[in-house]
Order: C-alpha cells, then structure tokens, then sequence
C-alpha cells in the first residue's frame, strides 16, 4: 500500500473541508444543512503521522475532529455525480484540529482557529479510490487509546461524489487537493500529552489506513498583542467537548424549573387560558387534537418539527434516510414535548410506532402532531402520551415532508417557538410563553383557591350574583375563608 509522504503533502494545493456531513454530528449541533458548505485550510497546516501538534500558547480549547480524506486524482471542472468519483485517486486518514479559543476572529473562514502548522495531519496509508466502495467506508477515532469516535459513509448526508461534483461546478480540483469530508459525532479537545490516533478502512477492515497519529504539545509562544488574542467561553467549550457535561458545564437553566413545572401541574388548562386572556393573549391553544392519554396532564418545553407539502424531486433529497423527523425524535429530551407542524393535514401519518417508542425511551413528556398517526393502537398503547387529528395508514412521503426542526411552526392554529412551554390536559394544550409563565402559575393557583371558595358557596345554595366574579362583599368573606384554611 502507498503511504502518504512529503510529496503528497507538497502536491496539494488546496485543502478544502466539508463543515457538516455526519447525521450524528447533525444531531449533535443541532442543525442540519440542506446543501454542503466548505471552508479553506491552509497547505502549510498539512502534517505526516507522527508529528506533533502545538496547541497554541494561550488556548485552552484544541479540537480534534476524525476525517476520512480524499486525494484528487486528475482535474474536476464541472463534472457531474455520477462521474466525479473517476476525478479522486486515493482516501486516507486525517485529523481537522483547530482551537476554538479563535473561532471569535474569523468565523466562518476559520482562519486562525483551523489553519494553525500541523492541524491537518493526514495518512498513514493510501486506499486507492477504484479499491472501495465510498458508501462503505469507516471512520473511528482514538484519544488517549479510548476509542470515540466510530461511524461509517453509509448515511452522509452528501455523499463523496456529491461534495467532489458540487466543488467543481465553481472551481477546478486540482491534483493532489486534498478533501476534508466532515466528521461524525464524538469529536472533543486534546490537552498537551494527549495521543490522537484516526483510522480509516473499509466497513469489514479488510482494507486499512493504518492509524493516524498525533500527539499534543504546549505551545511556548505567545501571541503578538497587535492581533487576535485567545478568548473562550462556556459555549465554546460545549461545542469543542460536544456537550455541556463533557465539558464540565453545569446545566444551562430551563426556563422550566422543577418549581414552576409543579405550580403548572397544580391547576388545569382552563384556569391557564383565562390567565393568559387577562394578558391579551387569545390564541395559544392547539385545537382540534385528540389524546391518547386524556387522563394525564402534561408540562414540557416544546422542541418544533415542520412538515411541508409533499413534491416528490424534494422528497428526494429530505425524505429519506437520517432526514429532519428522525433528527427531531433522536434529540428530544427528558421532559421535552415534540411538537409537529403537519398543516392539519390529515392524509398521512406523521409518526408511528418506532418513532413513537424511540421518544419514550429518550423521555419525551408527549409529542403533538396536528397531522395523523399511523401504528394507533401500538402508539394509543404507549405511556407516553401523543396528541394527534387522526389515525391514518399511509406512511411518509404520501402527503408530507419532513423539513426542518428547532423552528418556528403552527400547529393545530398556535404558534410555537422551541422553549415555549407546554401544558395539556382533558381541557386542551397551551402554549405558554416562558417569561409570563411564572406570573400565569401563580394566578392561576390563586384564581383556583377562589373557584374552590365561589363553588362551596354555590353548593350551599348562594346565588352567582355578585359571588361570580366576587365582589367587594363576597371577596371580603374570601379573605375570612382563605385565612381560616390557613389556620388549620
């Protein structure tokens, strides 16, 4: 097998990286690209297995990211899919470092934080291109020998032949350009005498790599004080980790604490909405559903799925595979209510049994869908309750898209926004917005107490005239009854 060597480092003129290609790392960010988008990184920051790597002096945070590699073979310019494979020569190995303490100074380009000498290390060995099948290849990721990152190109989300013929349509790949073509979920920092080892092989390894190795040193440098200066924060430090807890970061806090959770349990929808009339807010309430759980009540904060019309050449390229409806069932959390914007249409399920189980078992509190629901008695089965207009048989693709997640929707004629708090119950679902939410708890627990006082006077034959809503008198006779309880 061909190793790569100086020569294959000095023939690349270009060193192009693909921002996010793994469904994995998709879920992870948080978002999911409808098209490919492409950073430089510089020839100079090219490396051979071996070599250290300085994470500069200053910076707290360098990032490792596993790749599998592409080595131009010959010119592409405007080549096409199917072609564009002939145009790559070999695959191998490589490492996307960069320190996320300068993402601040040029993000987007990622100059500075990506282009560092030795943050693209790639090889050891060459797969040649016409060896492998690019739709089954393996990617797995060492750091400090615990294995992190594993994942195969089974389900890009663009596909190596797809990125090679998208780049060519504006600018000539040349000989030698080397391909940077994302990295899966898993990737995380490296601290000085750390060894990162990344391998690529074919799924069943019967072609390999060998492993890529690279070892962390502490830069002895400091920065010139007339440019950009090292500077990080929490949410660096969760997206260099890839969580809030790797990175040892407390919990951000939820606009739903478990105190106000309780208060919104304590009182019912009814009582809610009439609160959050008094506020001037009229249409907050999904209409029209029907639950599978009409006995439990429901506090979460939503997490947003949008469906659109089905056209079938974009159902193409959105329906299928690791597509916006999985996304949103593999990140829901604990506690979370997905909530589907299906445009009341009524003609195709939008979730089904395994989708609707997979929620359950992240801990989903409900999920919402003002479209219909296939599998009904095995999800009308389930402990997790799911708030549907209908049960239908069709399954994806009959009316629906899945198209985007983590947005604003409509569903069942409200508006909801992730973060939005909701509560449901045999009355209906609302839709809270989280900033008023603590006021409407504590209004409605009051207005509740005065309902339990104004229905014990009705029951012992009092007249509603002036008792509903009390007046002075009867508010003054409130103040008597509530202080009694309190007594007791």
């Amino acid at each position: 097998m061909e190793q790569v060597n100086e020569d294959t480092l000095a023939a690349a003129r270009k060193v192009i990286a693909v921002h996010v290609n793994y469904p994995s790392r998709a879920a992870q960010r948080g978002r999911t690209p409808a098209q490919p988008s492409y950073f430089l990184k510089p020839s100079s920051s090219l490396a051979l297995t071996g070599n250290a790597v300085e994470r500069p002096a200053g910076c707290e945070l360098l990032g490792y990211e596993g790749e599998i590699a592409l080595i131009i073979g010959k010119a592409a310019r405007r080549v096409g899919i199917d072609d564009a494979w002939s145009h790559v020569a070999a695959v191998t190995a490589s490492n996307d470092l960069g320190v996320y303490d300068l993402r601040y100074a040029d993000k987007g380009s990622n100059l500075r934080s990506k282009g560092g000498d030795g943050f693209t290390p790639v090889g050891p060995g060459l797969l040649p291109a016409d060896a492998v099948d690019p739709a089954n290849l393996r990617i797995r990721t060492w750091h400090k020998g615990e294995l992190v990152q594993d994942d195969t190109t089974g389900d890009l989300l663009f596909p190596f032949a797809r990125i090679v013929a998208d780049l060519s349509q504006l600018l000539t790949l040349e000989e030698g350009d080397i391909i940077l073509t994302g990295t899966p979920a898993g990737a995380s920092v490296a601290k000085p005498g750390d060894v990162v080892e990344v391998e690529v092989s074919t799924t069943d390894v019967s072609l390999s790599t060998g492993r890529l190795v690279t070892r962390v040193e502490e830069g002895s440098m400091p920065f010139a004080d007339f440019g950009a200066q090292p500077k990080t924060d929490d949410l660096q430090r969760e997206e260099a980790y890839g969580s809030r807890e790797a990175a040892g970061i407390a919990p951000a806090e939820s606009a739903l604490s478990p105190e106000l959770k309780a208060k919104l349990e304590s009182v019912c929808t009814a009582t809610l909405s009439s609160q959050l009339r008094k506020r001037g807010l009229n249409n907050v309430s999904i209409d029209g559903l029907t639950s599978t759980r009409p006995e439990k009540r429901v506090v979460g904060l939503a997490r947003t799925l949008r469906y659109v019309p089905n056209r079938e050449d974009l159902f193409k390229t959105h329906g299928g595979g690791y597509n916006a409806q999985k996304r949103a069932i593999d990140s829901v959390n604990e506690g979370e209510i997905l909530v589907m914007e299906a445009r009341g249409e009524k003609g195709t399920g939008t979730i089904g049994d395994i989708l609707a189980l997979r929620a359950q078992v992240r801990g989903a509190a409900a999920i919402i869908t003002d479209g219909g629901v296939r599998d009904f008695s095995a999800v009308a089965a389930m402990e997790l309750p799911t708030y549907y207009a209908n049960p239908h048989p069709a399954v994806l693709g009959r009316r629906h898209i899945p198209w985007d997640t983590d947005i604003t929707i409509a569903c069942g004629g409200a508006t909801v926004q992730p973060g939005d708090i909701i509560v449901a119950d045999s009355d209906g679902i609302l839709v809270i917005p989280p900033a008023l939410a603590q006021e409407v708890a504590d209004d409605s627990i009051v207005q509740e107490r005065e309902e339990t006082f104004i229905a014990e006077m009705v029951e012992q034959g009092h007249s509603v005239d002036g008792l509903y809503p009390l007046n002075a008198a009867w508010r003054a006779k409130y103040a008597e009854w509530e202080a009694g309880r309190s007594d007791d």
